[in-house]
């Protein structure tokens, strides 16, 4: 079943950019398009949401985009174009980014421009984005609810508006609390795999665990002085899928595995990107980012990406040993062979 949500402004439900929109059947969510089309909810239907959501979604609820706006930490589960380097390197808006070829913020007509609905139906939806300045591109998001498995389908649609070329790539990034336990596939060897720790400010590095063909972050408490652990892990997994574990639930995120040629050599296809402060949990946040293939778009052409996130309930232990051993019957229902 598919709901509209009234208008953030007043407006009827039919109105072209509602504020929610609620699909529910064999999963329970929830997308914004009056926030550029984030999922702002994903879940099995009467659980706790597996997504991390900022205060700023009642506090700002009608953002206008603005090219010397800050960044407006809304979270849930987004879509930016990478790489990041580029971000802001091709515009005239605001020409101090550029000069400074800023990586943050994310481009804002990405972000939290109005999408238009395009088609809604029994379990399905398709938004149109706003055309972006900063980024020359359109996206076109598509959600639809598998019919007989706790399954959705996350489509992107990237469209270059330019006149001339633009290069860039498809990036989902969803945000879950940092209690998350993700898992990555990896080489056994633990190649592929690039730590970036942002220590300074009272931050310790990241604590990465590679076992057995995964990846994981463990919680460790900070050394001494310290409060909080940041930082990011670029990594080139062996196959095309993320693993987590939280509020009882454990979800898979399928997509296409690329080869390392395909990614721009800034990023990595995965990308975990971990901010947390065991004194103020509330505050912090986990990352869980996949880059598409890097590709140069002529005028008027498109590409597209895809994920695919398998929801279950998970009775198990919160440990590592007892998650890594859910993990077959996880991928089994995902369809991973």
């Amino acid at each position: 079943m598919l709901v509209l949500a009234r208008a953030a402004a007043g407006g009827a439900a039919a109105a072209p950019h509602p504020s929610t929109v609620r699909l529910e059947g064999t999963l329970a969510v929830e997308g914004a398009p009056r926030l550029g089309g984030r999922l702002l909810h994903l879940s099995l239907p009467g659980r706790p949401n597996l997504l991390l959501v900022g205060d700023a979604v009642r506090a700002r609820p009608e953002p206008e985009p603005d090219a010397d706006g800050p960044h407006i930490p809304y979270m849930g589960h987004e879509v930016w174009v990478g790489p990041q380097a580029d971000w802001w390197r091709f515009q005239d808006l605001n020409p101090a980014r550029r000069r400074a070829a800023a990586q943050w913020p994310p481009d804002p007509w990405l972000a939290h421009a109005p999408a238009r609905v395009l088609e809604q139906g029994e379990g399905h939806l398709r938004l149109e984005g706003a055309p972006s300045p900063v980024s020359g591109v359109r996206l076109v998001h598509g959600f639809t609810l598998a019919p007989d498995r706790p399954a959705i389908a996350l489509e992107v649609e990237m469209r270059n508006i330019r006149r001339e070329p633009v290069a860039r790539d498809i990036w989902f990034n969803s945000r879950v609390p940092p209690e998350t336990r993700v898992f990555v596939p990896v080489a056994a060897d633990g190649g592929g795999v690039r730590v970036r720790s942002d220590t300074g400010g009272g931050y310790d590095g990241l604590v990465v665990r590679t076992a057995d063909g995964l990846l994981s972050l463990e919680l460790e408490p900070p050394g001494p002085g310290l409060h909080g652990r940041r930082g990011k892990v670029f990594i080139q997994p062996a196959a095309g899928w993320i693993a987590g574990f939280r509020a009882g639930q454990a979800f898979l995120i399928r997509f296409d595995h690329q080869p390392p040629e395909r990614i721009h050599p800034e990023q990595g296809q995965v990308e975990l990107y971990m901010d947390w402060r065991p004194d103020a949990a509330d505050t912090g946040m986990l990352e869980l980012e996949v880059h598409g293939p890097y590709t140069t778009l002529a005028p008027g052409a498109a590409v597209r990406a895809r994920e695919e996130w398998t929801v279950l309930p998970y009775p198990g232990q919160d440990t590592p040993q007892a998650q890594a051993a859910f993990l077959p019957r996880l991928l089994e229902a995902a369809g991973v062979r």
